[in-house]
């Protein structure tokens, strides 16, 4: 074999399998083991400052709905529905979160009233608009994931 011929084949192979490993998990691949997801749902790590942004937005994530997070204390209306979580990357560990946001009823099982953020499983009588969708893109997940394991105790 030439030199040429094998150096195509090398940069036909990278051309093949480099779009497989930076891909995004699709929503009905995630893969839960023992009530986590072990790799991230991008390859890539998550932002924490754009995760904190999520977690507080009210069209997004709106974690705040639910949970108590005195590290934004000064956001307004603060549930109470589910746990507090003030210390949830000591309590959990980072695939551990990614699990419960991802798709909460893979590891509370059916009766939780969090929402599968990066599920297609949202329930029935889905609004039209909404069909089809997850409520987070996979990176957003990552980044709520990430900003969860700054709160620790």
């Amino acid at each position: 074999m030439t030199r040429g011929f094998i150096y195509s084949i090398a940069a036909a192979t990278l051309m093949l399998t480099a779009p497989a490993m930076a891909g995004t998990v699709a929503p009905g691949d995630v893969v839960f083991t023992d009530m986590a997801v072990a790799s991230s749902l991008t390859g890539q790590a998550g932002d924490p400052a754009n995760g904190r942004k999520v977690f507080a937005d009210r069209k997004k994530g709106n974690c705040l709905a639910c949970h108590v997070n005195s590290d934004l204390k000064n956001e307004l209306f603060h549930g109470d529905v589910g746990p507090s979580l003030d210390g949830a990357g000591s309590r959990w560990s980072p695939e551990q979160l990614r699990a419960i946001v991802a798709n909460s009823k893979q590891v509370f099982g059916e009766q939780t009233v969090m929402p599968g953020f990066y599920s297609l499983e949202v329930g029935k009588d889905v609004a039209e608009e909404f069909a089809g969708k997850t409520i987070l893109s996979a990176q957003e997940v990552e980044d709520v994931v990430a900003y969860l394991t700054t709160l620790t105790d």
